[in-house]
Formats: structure tokens, C-alpha cells, sequence
């Protein structure tokens, strides 16, 4: 399916995309029902979404909040969370796993700045000065660094879709558009 893949319209995902069908999705949500469930408090799936993923941008084509962890905004109501997943599709470890980092700054001034990062302005791009371009992979003076998992061929994580992560790509020159070569995930996401 590599003709398939494409930019998302309104995505800030640093690559392309591929729906998955809801078949595939919803044995995901089997699985994590009875593997992962019990450790986030959850009784039931209400809502659930996937897509295999490609990062395939290089450091000088990142926009300024690709250049920065971000939360999964899957719009939780009261009583819900969200949960996402990674699924790592491809045996080069050097094209990364994934990090989790914690705000340096308040809850509103770390929304104030994800605002303005989200503009992709001048302004925006000088919060980052410094940072130069590229994936985070490291602590920042507006994020602290406090996991990474490594990428192994068909390993599985389900973390809280609000923690702030982002793919933890140190070896740009090695995503590529190909699925059979490239950084392929599958990513889900649930209520």
C-alpha cells in the first residue's frame, strides 16, 4: 500500500499517513482490554482510531511544534481518558523509539506556548532559539526529558495520551518514504 500513504490535511504528524481499517483496530482494542486495561483503570473502549505512520521529514522541514514533544489531543470527556499506542513496524533500531518528557513551565504558560508554537511564525521559531532544527531528543529549557523507549521490531507501548512524547529520531538522513524501509509505525488511539 505505499501509493496509499499521504500528508494528513491539518495534521502536524511529521510524515505520511495510512488509515487503518476498523477491522485491524478493533483487535487492537481486544488486545489492550485484556493485556493493558487494568493498569490504566479502564473498563471499556468507547472510541478508537489507527493508522500506520511514516516520519519521513528531515530537521530544516519541521514546522515549529514538530520541533517539540506534543500531547495526543483526542478529546477525552469527563469520566474518559485517552490512550495511545505505538506499534514499531521496522528492525533499525536507528531510526528511534519513543520519549516522554514532562512541561518545565506551568499548565498555562506550556498551552501558551504550544499555541504559539502551532502558529509556525517568526515568534514561534525564536521560542525555540538555541534548540536549532530537528527532533526533540533531549531536555529543552521548556521540557524535560524523563524516558525514551527504544525501537524494537514489533514492540508494543500504550501510554496516557496526554503525557507529552514524541518520536526520538537522532538519525534524520535514515527515514524514508518506503514502509519496507522507513520509521513505519502503527499508531492507535482510544477512549
Amino acid at each position: 500500500h505505499r501509493a496509499s500513504f499521504a500528508r494528513a490535511d491539518g495534521s502536524a504528524y511529521p510524515g505520511l499517513e495510512l488509515p487503518l481499517p476498523a477491522s485491524v483496530v478493533e483487535r487492537f482494542c481486544e488486545h489492550y482490554l485484556a493485556q493493558g486495561s487494568a493498569l490504566h483503570g479502564v473498563g471499556q473502549v468507547l472510541r478508537a482510531q489507527g493508522r500506520l505512520s511514516l516520519v519521513t521529514l528531515q530537521p530544516q522541514e519541521l514546522s515549529a511544534i514538530q520541533r517539540v514533544c506534543h500531547r495526543d489531543r483526542l478529546f477525552a470527556r469527563p469520566g474518559e481518558c485517552a490512550i495511545a499506542a505505538v506499534l514499531y513496524l521496522y528492525a533499525d533500531p536507528e531510526l528511534g523509539g519513543t520519549s516522554f518528557f514532562r512541561p518545565r513551565l506551568d499548565a498555562g504558560r506550556t498551552e501558551e506556548l504550544m499555541r504559539a508554537l502551532a502558529r509556525d511564525d517568526e515568534a514561534a521559531h525564536a521560542r525555540l532559539a538555541g534548540q536549532g532544527p530537528g527532533y526533540l531528543t533531549r531536555s529543552s529549557p521548556h521540557f524535560e526529558l524523563t524516558a525514551t523507549v527504544p525501537a524494537r521490531w514489533n514492540r508494543l507501548i500504550w501510554y496516557d495520551g496526554s503525557q507529552f512524547h514524541g518520536s526520538h529520531v537522532e538519525h534524520p538522513q535514515r527515514l524514508s518514504p518506503d514502509p519496507s524501509r522507513g520509521r513505519l509505525t502503527l499508531n492507535l488511539f482510544l477512549h
